[in-house]
């Protein structure tokens, strides 16, 4: 039998503290009757405060189960499900790639923010690591767009590479970031290949448009009567490797044939 078609509505999430890079949301978004919301991962903690009633997919989430927005990623159970970015567990696999690039690599700078609850659980996972392999792990704490130029000189003549965990406030602020690691000499890595567009050295992820497209997938499912805490979270499938040779050129590296021969950008 065919649906009624929904009403469609356009939801404003009240805007963003311009230091922080944080969602604002409006005192009447709870009024507001929608059948579904899809967001990316940043507004969740603030939807979870609003609704826990209005089924929600998140098309970017970082890491569901371990920041508590969900009981499992088989059965989310509650108002939440969507495709999960699963950026902790990933967080070996880009040390494991710095590490390629830089054997020696025995000092390391992390840059994230320390106001967002999964750049915190991709941190604890990444110093875990890297204490294992003797890598030394320097992190500043950052909150606020003011805290980053204070930061870069806390790193400097202290690490040898910098490890960049993405979020609203790294992404407001990338120009600056790229422009003082390149500056301060440091091969920079990110979880984004839009970085390393902006002349960041490399970086590994998922790749944004199918983890969109999935979120779409759940959404219609939603629409058609599915409830979201039955519908499983799914793990990306698809990742991309991008890689700037200028930037490496100028940082005086050397990226190995190995692993250039596994990147899907070479940006040169």
């Amino acid at each position: 039998m065919d649906r009624a078609p929904h009403d469609h509505y356009r939801v404003s999430l009240g805007g963003r503290d311009e230091a922080t890079a944080t969602p604002r949301l409006p005192p009447s978004s709870s009024n507001v009757k929608v059948d579904v919301i899809v967001t990316a991962g940043i507004a969740v903690p603030a939807l979870m405060k609003v609704t826990s009633v209005i089924p929600v997919v998140i098309a970017l989430g970082s890491d569901p189960v371990g920041s508590g927005q969900v009981a499992s990623l088989a059965r989310p159970g509650g108002n939440i499900t969507g495709p999960s970015l699963q950026y902790t567990e990933l967080a070996g696999k880009r040390l494991e790639l710095l590490r390629e690039i830089m054997p020696a690599l025995r000092r390391l700078g992390v840059l994230a923010n320390a106001g967002y609850a999964d750049a915190l659980l991709e941190m604890r996972e990444l110093r875990a690591l890297a204490t294992t392999l003797g890598v030394e792990v320097t992190a500043p704490e950052i909150r606020r767009a003011d805290d980053i130029t204070p930061a870069f000189e806390t790193f400097k003549g202290g690490v040898e590479a910098l490890y960049v965990i993405g979020d609203p406030l790294v992404n407001s602020n990338l120009g600056r970031i790229v422009t003082s690691s390149n500056a301060a000499r440091l091969p920079t890595l990110f979880n984004v290949g839009d970085y390393v567009k902006g002349g960041g050295l490399i970086s590994y992820g998922p790749n944004f448009s199918d983890m969109f497209q999935r979120a779409a997938e759940y959404t219609d499912k939603i629409l058609r009567g599915a409830k979201p805490g039955e519908l499983p979270i799914e793990q990306p499938t698809k990742f991309e490797l991008f890689i700037n040779l200028t930037t490496a050129k100028a940082l005086g590296i050397t990226i190995p044939g190995t692993v250039l021969a596994r990147a899907d950008q070479v940006i040169e």
